[in-house]
């Protein structure tokens, strides 16, 4: 269905391939644009936003305020507002877009 694509880097001006099984990848995450950078640049841009991804985010350790369990959050808790494990929030997600 589809077939490997030139691309031009954005920032070196190089050419690079957007490969067919990249824009299958793409479509199936419903990504509407094409990499507008090469994979080199890409490393380049996140090395100098200091490397930053989600697996180097801190998590906190908290209490579901639904079911009791155990769980950690991306955020620091306040203590004014609950907060909940994944499924509880998941859960009480979906109970809401329900109503509307």
């Amino acid at each position: 269905m589809f077939e490997d694509k030139t691309l031009v880097c954005r920032d070196c001006g190089n050419e690079f391939i957007f490969t067919a099984s990249e824009q299958q990848f793409y479509a199936d995450k419903g990504f509407q644009n094409e990499p507008g950078r090469c994979k080199a640049c890409r490393d380049k841009r996140k090395a100098a936003n200091g490397g930053f991804n989600r697996s180097d985010r801190p998590m906190y350790d908290v209490i579901c305020a639904e079911c009791g369990q155990p769980t950690q959050v991306p955020f620091q808790p306040r203590g004014d507002r609950p907060v909940y494990c994944r499924a509880c929030f998941d859960k009480m997600r979906m109970e809401n877009n329900d109503r509307w």
